[in-house]
């Protein structure tokens, strides 16, 4: 039984009328649990439709650095009003990406320290988005207390240095489809080192499918592969990292599949 831990079923990603056979081909894998992310407040409101009405769906919801330039008192409000509903699991995706810059660096730390003090409000988790942005990431993270609730770096594509920081604030490790990419060798070394109570395993689909997939549109069901190459780094059978990362979740936020 696994669980992917980030994945986009909504909007542009993935169409209304295709979401049911997307997650019937994952649950033929034994994929039986999925962490739905919203983007922004609207994406937000379709995720949480979602996780109320589909098994085995429990959602994010936030506003994704790309759609920092969105955030406004009046976002912050609609935000505040869904992430009560109890199938909502962590705030965010939010974070920084500097890499496409595309709200300005400003606007994307304004909206992250909101949705991190958000998060403590509330007492949920945090899905954490960083790219090209690990120093200011980290340094947002401690100077707003995050270590009060936690939460996930997700997609993590970053160093050694980096996960000992956020593994000292009390995050999770979420690794993607990377891992499976033979070239991704810092990546690969956090996945085979990092803490057992502390990995988590995300497809971010339909972005990054792993290998034998990659270059290809991503699916929840795929979460599988990475979680063989997972597996086969740390020198474990792929049913026991599938056992740990279902249980690590469910301590992070509370909730498992079978819940």
């Amino acid at each position: 039984m696994l669980v992917d831990a980030h994945c986009h079923l909504t909007g542009s990603y993935l169409a209304e009328d295709q979401v049911e056979a997307t997650l019937l081909r994952a649950r033929a894998h034994d994929v039986t649990g999925f962490i739905a992310v919203g983007t922004d407040l609207e994406d937000s409101r379709v995720v949480l439709a979602m996780a109320t009405r589909i098994p085995g769906v429990q959602a994010s919801l936030g506003v994704h650095p790309h759609e920092a330039k969105t955030w406004s008192p009046e976002v912050e409000a609609g935000l505040r009003l869904m992430v009560a509903d109890p199938s909502v699991r962590f705030i965010g995706e939010t974070g920084l990406d500097w890499h496409y810059d595309l709200s300005p660096r400003a606007e994307q730390e304004e909206a992250f320290r909101a949705q991190i003090r958000l998060a403590r409000a509330i007492r949920k988790p945090l899905m954490i988005h960083t790219r090209s942005a690990p120093e200011a990431t980290l340094r947002i993270l401690e100077e707003e207390g995050a270590d009060a609730v936690r939460g996930i770096i997700h997609c993590f594509s970053e160093d050694r240095p980096f996960a000992q920081r956020a593994l000292d604030l009390g995050f999770f490790l979420s690794f993607s489809g990377i891992a499976t990419f033979k070239k991704a060798e810092a990546v690969r070394d956090v996945a085979a080192w990092a803490p057992a109570d502390r990995i988590l395993v995300e497809t971010d689909a339909p972005f990054l499918a792993p290998v034998p997939y990659r270059g290809k549109p991503n699916e929840p069901g795929f979460v599988r592969f990475t979680a063989e190459a997972v597996a086969d780094l740390r020198g474990i059978p792929p049913a026991r990292l599938a056992e740990l990362t279902t249980c690590n979740l469910e301590a992070l936020c509370g909730w498992a599949p079978s819940s």
